[in-house]
């Protein structure tokens, strides 16, 4: 099987997110607060955007799971 880029159709760069996604997942964090320290750094995104990295980023890492076990 070959190894695939999980980033490869995301225009934003993949440490941007697996930032976001790990301060939502990691932290207990609502979207809009994951949004407002992205912004204070400089990262304009919207909630939405988070939201649907996350769904693509947990769906992949599912995939890699079931295909390890």
């Amino acid at each position: 099987m070959k190894n695939h880029n999980p980033f490869r159709y995301f225009k934003t760069s993949p440490e941007i997110i697996c930032l976001a996604v790990m301060m939502y997942v990691r932290f207990p964090l609502s979207l809009c607060n994951v949004e407002d320290p992205l912004h204070e750094r400089g990262i304009d995104i919207c909630q939405e955007t988070i939201r649907y990295w996350w769904n693509k980023v947990d769906a992949t890492r599912q995939e890699q799971h079931y295909v390890a076990a």
